[in-house]
């Protein structure tokens, strides 16, 4: 008796291990799949700038034109 419960414990603990919580791999999200409405792909950086009419990343933006690296002078350069 006692080595049928040991079995039955330790194929429950083999069966438990082989489960995942990952999901199924044509549902997974690649990278840059995450583009916003003007097609600016978030996770690499880039947001919509509507003075350049392009996707912009804020710190090379904020070298070519001289602004100060922040979140408030990009706004205010591409929402002009």
């Amino acid at each position: 008796m006692a080595k049928v419960f040991s079995t039955v414990v330790f194929c429950s603990f083999l069966l438990a291990g082989c489960s995942t919580n990952e999901p199924a791999p044509n549902t997974e999200l690649k990278v840059g799949a995450d583009r916003d409405a003007h097609g600016c792909i978030g996770s690499a950086g880039y947001s919509w700038c509507q003075r350049t009419n392009q996707c912009e990343r804020p710190w090379e933006l904020a070298e070519q034109e001289s602004l100060d690296n922040t979140s408030e002078a990009f706004s205010q350069f591409c929402n002009q």
